[in-house]
């Protein structure tokens, strides 16, 4: 069976990237500089990478046999602005973890 933590690592990186940009660059474009087009373009990229990480996620633990606490770990990890990046390293872990 093939591993699928690697594809929810890099899923959930790129949603913690596309976060970061909706609220630090998008969202000050919309209030400060009358730009809101920023926050649309921004935000519904964060949104498909977001459900995409849910999908991922889900994978995941069916795949993996992963328990409902550590999903839960990932998905508010997904919630917060730099909760994937600190969440990286114990998901290389489990991605190690998964391989055997």
């Amino acid at each position: 069976m093939k591993n699928s933590v690697p594809f929810l690592r890099r899923i959930a990186l790129l949603e913690g990237v596309s976060f970061l940009l909706l609220l630090g660059i998008a969202m000050p474009l919309k209030y400060f500089a009358g730009m809101p087009v920023a926050v649309k373009v921004v935000g519904w990229a964060h949104g498909l990478l977001f459900v995409l990480l849910c999908w991922a996620l889900l994978q995941t633990l069916l795949a993996a046999g992963w328990s409902l606490k550590r999903g839960a770990v990932v998905f508010v990890a997904a919630l917060l602005p730099c909760g994937p990046f600190l969440l990286d390293a114990r998901m290389r872990e489990w991605e190690k973890e998964a391989e055997v």
